[in-house]
């Protein structure tokens, strides 16, 4: 995922020797282009942006309400272009490039628009335009997360705004201190495919964002149930297939370190989604649909940070702890704060990527079949910094996502007004309708 700092390559040579790669080899392997490496982190590039498109739109459209359905499309539509544009102008150069042996906090604008990445330049085994892409997706789906929080109350204008913003002050700094040799890469931070960079800071923020912008009508008593929930399964399904290109892809490489991240991911979201059915089942006595892939969705998230240094005990412990813990949270959150995060982003992905943050120090060693830590790193140091990297995380995304709410309120009204509200985004903001029956 990122670029390969010294710690880093103390991760690889480990994992090198676990999956019996001799490290010689290796390091001439990252020497070379590779088109096998290419071919598949072009695969999984599909496969991440078919996580957003249809995957997250037909998720959270089934969710909400029939009036709504075609807003929730839309904003995860506009959010991909808008981001796909933001990421080539000058998204990707801060986040990856360097910002100078004294700045680490954030990258440099040589590569903007791609200036200077040429067709033969490679990061790693694969061409760096390739690279480019990869992660161009998983700064696409990060901002679309956040759209869980706000649905059938926010303006549009001020949804695109609030996620522009939030992408250069948010998500391209916190990957650049952990993906892109910044602060955290430096500290040997543990963030295999985004548990900080994509859902803990998008799960904050859709708690901020869910706060300031205020509950839906009605909320917590009269809130409509899921107009489709067989749509949120199929989106669900959709997702569960391509979190294998969010997180084997995040490998880098077609090689057996990608193979195995596939295996725990579904292995935990397997779990996970069977932990939060026996839940319900036993404390409602029926297991819902819709449940069982929210748990499916706290599995893959829960994963997500470890699925490059743990091994299938720790895919099935981290399933357990994802639905176990998001379920708890959710309760949490809507009943007892009565916080109207309208679909669960905090407590599905900013909890499941803080858990799978905090569990990997302990589950990447060798007792339970990870690929162990660093060389010479205790299990209480690499907790600390997985402590203090979450918190540095959580803190930055709270604040920024405050001051760019207060800075999207100055130039347009982010609260639909209540007879918008009543009649549905769908016909109000968009003039048309998901269904016409």
């Amino acid at each position: 995922m990122k670029k390969v700092s010294a710690r880093c390559l103390e991760f690889v040579s480990i994992a090198a020797a676990v999956i019996s790669v001799p490290s010689a080899a290796l390091a001439q392997e990252t020497t070379k282009f590779s088109g096998g490496d290419t071919a598949w982190i072009m695969t999984a590039t599909a496969l991440v942006l078919f996580m957003t498109l249809p995957g997250l739109a037909l998720f959270y459209g089934g969710l909400v309400r029939s009036r709504n359905f075609l807003s929730v499309l839309m904003h995860c539509l506009v959010i991909c272009c808008a981001t796909s544009v933001v990421w080539l102008a000058v998204g990707y150069t801060l986040a990856f490039s360097d910002g100078g042996t004294v700045n680490q906090f954030i990258g440099g604008f040589d590569k903007s628009f791609l200036f200077g990445v040429g067709l033969d330049t490679l990061n790693g085994t694969i061409p760096e335009i390739v690279f480019f892409m990869f992660q161009m997706t998983f700064a696409i789906i990060t901002p679309a997360l956040i759209v869980g929080a706000y649905p059938e109350r926010i303006t549009f204008l001020g949804m695109l705004l609030f996620s522009v913003f939030w992408l250069l002050l948010v998500y391209v700094p916190v990957t650049h201190w952990i993906w892109g040799g910044g602060w955290l890469a430096d500290m040997g931070i543990m963030d295999f495919a985004g548990g900080l960079v994509v859902h803990l800071t998008a799960g904050i923020s859709a708690l901020v964002i869910a706060v300031m912008v205020g509950s839906r009508r009605g909320f917590p008593r009269e809130v409509n149930p899921p107009h489709s929930p067989g749509m949120v399964m199929i989106g669900a399904s959709m997702l569960w297939v391509g979190w294998f290109g969010f997180n084997g892809g995040s490998a880098l490489g077609a090689n057996s370190g990608a193979g195995m991240a596939i295996v725990v991911t579904h292995i935990s979201a397997a779990v996970a989604s069977l932990t939060w059915m026996v839940i319900e089942w036993v404390k409602h006595g029926k297991p819902s649909l819709i449940g069982f892939v929210t748990g499916t969705i706290a599995g893959l998230a829960t994963i997500t940070p470890a699925s490059g240094f743990v091994g299938p005990m720790g895919g099935i412990i981290l399933g357990v702890a994802g639905g176990l813990i998001c379920y708890c949270m959710v309760n949490v959150i809507k009943h007892r704060f009565q916080i109207d995060d309208s679909l669960d982003v905090f407590a599905v992905h900013g909890i499941s990527g803080l858990t799978g943050t905090i569990l990997v120090t302990f589950l990447a060693l060798p007792t339970f079949g990870g690929l162990g830590l660093a060389k010479g790193i205790t299990a209480s140091h690499q907790f600390w910094v997985q402590f203090a990297g979450a918190a540095v995380t959580a803190a930055w995304a709270i604040i920024a996502s405050v001051l760019i709410i207060w800075v999207v309120r100055l130039i347009t009204p982010m609260r639909v007004s209540e007879e918008d509200e009543t009649e549905g985004l769908d016909i109000t903001s968009h003039g048309e309708r998901g269904y016409n029956l």
